[in-house]
């Protein structure tokens, strides 16, 4: 399962959270967790009993969710912004 870099994780929080050392913001630490989402959902196409990392793919679900929850309290434009930009809620 290939893992993210240190340039991937760099070039993430800069496209959305302004720098690339602004690893706290919100906005970045959602892009990295759809990313890191994304490339557990692929692996566990490929392996459908790899029941370990299912539950660990639902906890980052889980987490995303109540990421994007506060962004939508505290900066409604933002959020909206953000979803947008990643796909997520078509």
């Amino acid at each position: 399962m290939p893992y993210l870099t240190q340039e991937k994780k760099a070039a993430i929080f800069a496209n959305y959270g302004g720098k690339a050392e602004n690893t706290g913001s919100v906005e970045g630490q959602v892009a990295l967790l759809t990313e890191r989402i994304a490339s557990i959902s692929k692996h566990l196409q490929a392996n459908k009993k790899d029941y370990s990392t299912h539950r660990g793919l639902m906890k980052m679900v889980g987490q995303r969710k109540r990421l994007l929850s506060y962004m939508q309290k505290h900066n409604l434009q933002g959020y909206r912004a953000l979803i947008e930009k990643l796909g997520l809620r078509k």
